[in-house]
């Protein structure tokens, strides 16, 4: 069985996400979607809401298959977390190549510290390669549609967290 690790912020997770997500799952048995709980970040969501966010999405609204995916949170290095699921591949998402130097960087680091656990890049679906957590933030606090961008559960969480 083939498991890879997805780790991200996932502040809030997005169909940018999804895709990446659900292109995985074409290619891994089992893949972790891992969200970070790094102190020098300053999240909008808290760990524990990213995690229920992450699960009602995929497992919810999604119906996704949860014996495929399993979500966690992780403070370690990402090594070591696809250590400790024997998982051979560490997924990231590619937007644009803005994206490239950094991830291309981060994945060099990974293979030195571990060479047996290789980096895959997949893009999301065109239509949904502009879609940042970020602006998805900025639209939901000025008050924008975001419906196009995120699953219900995270335009109701964003919704309930601005008001």
């Amino acid at each position: 069985m083939s498991t890879a690790v997805y780790p991200g912020t996932f502040d809030p997770i997005t169909y940018g996400h999804i895709d990446v997500i659900k292109k995985s799952l074409k290619i891994f048995d089992k893949l972790i979607v891992a969200t970070t709980d790094n102190t020098d970040k300053n999240y909008f969501f808290s760990i524990e809401d990213r995690l229920d966010i992450i699960n009602n999405s995929l497992f919810k609204d999604l119906k996704f298959d949860k014996k495929k995916i399993k979500v966690v949170s992780f403070s370690n290095l990402t090594i070591e977390l696809c250590k400790s699921f024997n998982a051979t591949a560490i997924v990231r998402g590619l937007r644009a190549v803005s994206d490239f130097e950094y991830e291309f960087q981060l994945a060099g680091m990974n293979k030195k510290l571990n060479s047996k656990i290789e980096t895959m890049f997949l893009m999301s679906n065109i239509e949904n390669q502009i879609i940042s957590s970020k602006f998805v933030k900025e639209i939901a606090y000025l008050g924008g549609n975001i419906d196009r961008f995120v699953t219900k559960y995270v335009a109701k969480k964003l919704k309930n967290k601005y008001l």
